[in-house]
């Protein structure tokens, strides 16, 4: 783990909470390199508090070399219009909810006093970066033309909804449309975190398994992750980690 450095405020951090389950023995050999790690922020949702994010960085720095945090601010608003907000309400919502995010981050960033450690980022910085289009391209023509990217996608879509709708509504065709937008935006961190941030190796993670993992990660076929992409989901341990957990320390 690395030092503190001089005039850096430091927090104690619960580093042995969390476990790792990368998805598959190729995502678990780049999570073993310990080269990069990539922790996706979503606006507006309660469990990204800062001290969660200072908690996932704390022990995230036992296995990595380096972390960046990219926190989503594209096609937020066009969302909320889909719920019926005014362009102008919709506007003004996503950027206070963008904002909140952006602060949390920062805070939590702050109290493990690894700055030198962990970067930070909105997804619209990279909205014109050559290698983010290229890959957000080859993600819009797979929604079109590979029916299990397609699936997994639009189930992804559906649920990241569900938290906006009302128990047991479905979403209409607009919303569904805005939330694979959305999630389309995200994709390219999914896909080549390497080629986007310069680094070895990158394993993408959130605290949940999502549906396009086995389409990008399990598959041989269609569009799937780069070579040095994995994936992996990073939770609270149970009292008695899973038994696929990582271990405490990284291979030789």
């Amino acid at each position: 783990m690395r030092e503190t450095l001089p005039g850096e405020r430091a927090t104690p951090i619960d580093t042995t909470g969390y476990e790792a389950l990368p998805f598959s023995d190729r995502c678990r050999e780049i999570w073993r390199r310990g080269e990069h790690l990539l922790i996706g922020v979503s606006p507006g949702n309660s469990y990204f508090s800062h001290r969660r994010i200072a908690e996932l960085i704390g022990w995230g720095l036992e296995f990595f070399e380096r972390i960046d945090i990219v926190h989503a601010d594209l096609h937020v608003g066009a969302q909320y219009e889909t719920f019926g907000y005014t362009p102008e309400h919709a506007h003004r919502r996503a950027a206070k909810e963008v904002k909140a995010t952006a602060r949390r981050i920062a805070r939590g960033v702050e109290e493990t006093g690894h700055r030198d450690a962990v970067r930070a980022h909105a997804l619209s910085e990279f909205a014109g970066h050559p290698v983010y289009r290229r890959l957000h391209r080859e993600a819009l023509d797979a929604l079109r033309a590979d029916r299990d990217f397609g699936a997994a996608a639009e189930a992804m879509a559906r649920g990241f909804l569900a938290a906006r709708l009302d128990e047991g509504l479905a979403p209409n065709e607009p919303q569904l449309a805005a939330g694979l937008r959305y999630i389309t935006a995200e994709l390219p961190f999914f896909l080549d975190t390497p080629a986007l941030l310069g680094v070895p190796s990158s394993v993408s993670c959130y605290h949940l398994q999502l549906p396009l993992t086995p389409v990008l990660f399990g598959r041989s076929e269609g569009l799937r992750a780069a070579p040095g992409q994995g994936y992996a989901v990073v939770r609270p341990a149970a009292p008695t980690a899973a038994a696929g957990a990582v271990a405490g320390t990284r291979a030789a």
